[in-house]
């Protein structure tokens, strides 16, 4: 009998994360949930039969302790989301060093040693998937969103090395441009649809998973999505 697949998100709460869970779970993988406060956490826990982890991904001590608790929970994980953000915003007369930092601590040095970590593990078994979650920010620099774009542009970089890098050796990394707005409960219709000029969590979900199943003879290292009324 073949071992349960385990799916890792890494700064879970409401929205996209909530969707991976949900998705990765009905498709009969055993999900870890990891965030700063996983309070927040315990109704998709209910919901999904995940597990929750407190973790800090700025914190070197906190993801290898994070990655050690998955481990001894589930097993090692075959698929690895990094979907944190230090989402700080602000005109160039008005970013403060601190908050800055903080911001690239989580976006990108938190993206590094997560990706790091899922990596060493993956080298061992001679497997494995990262998945990395970018912004429009990612690719295009706007005003006010300096110290925002500064983590994801870093995040993206450090996303097409480590894909070069690994892809020989059986590891997928993939880096997503959401470019676009990802609808949530306050911006959906009253009638349970999705108004589709949001991007629709559900549907980011299920690119998530087909490129983790895609076959390693046409792998992509990066995946943009926007919904159709955005501009390129």
């Amino acid at each position: 009998m073949s071992r349960m697949e385990t799916a890792l998100i890494v700064g879970a709460g409401k929205g996209l994360s909530a969707s991976l869970a949900r998705l990765f779970a009905a498709e009969g993988m055993q999900v870890a949930l990891a965030a700063r406060e996983i309070s927040k956490l315990n109704d998709l826990v209910d919901e999904t039969g995940a597990q929750s982890f407190r973790c800090d991904a700025s914190r070197t001590a906190d993801v290898d302790a994070l990655f050690e608790e998955v481990g001894q929970a589930f097993g090692p994980p075959d698929i690895v989301v990094y979907n944190a953000s230090g989402r700080y915003r602000a005109s160039v007369p008005d970013i403060e060093a601190a908050r800055l930092e903080d911001a690239i601590k989580v976006t990108a040095f938190g993206g590094f040693l997560v990706a790091q970590a899922a990596a060493v593990r993956m080298l061992e078994r001679g497997h494995g998937t990262i998945l990395l979650t970018g912004a429009t920010a990612s690719v295009k620099g706007l005003p006010g969103s300096t110290p925002f774009a500064m983590g994801k542009f870093a995040l993206r970089g450090m996303a097409q090395c480590m894909a070069r890098e690994l892809a020989p050796k059986n590891i997928h990394v993939a880096h997503f441009v959401i470019d676009g707005g990802i609808a949530s409960s306050r911006t959906q219709p009253d009638d349970g649809s999705t108004d589709d000029n949001w991007l629709n969590p559900d549907a980011i979900a299920k690119e998530y998973l087909h490129i983790h199943r895609q076959h390693r003879s046409a792998w992509t290292w990066e995946v943009e999505l926007r919904p159709w009324v955005e501009r390129f």
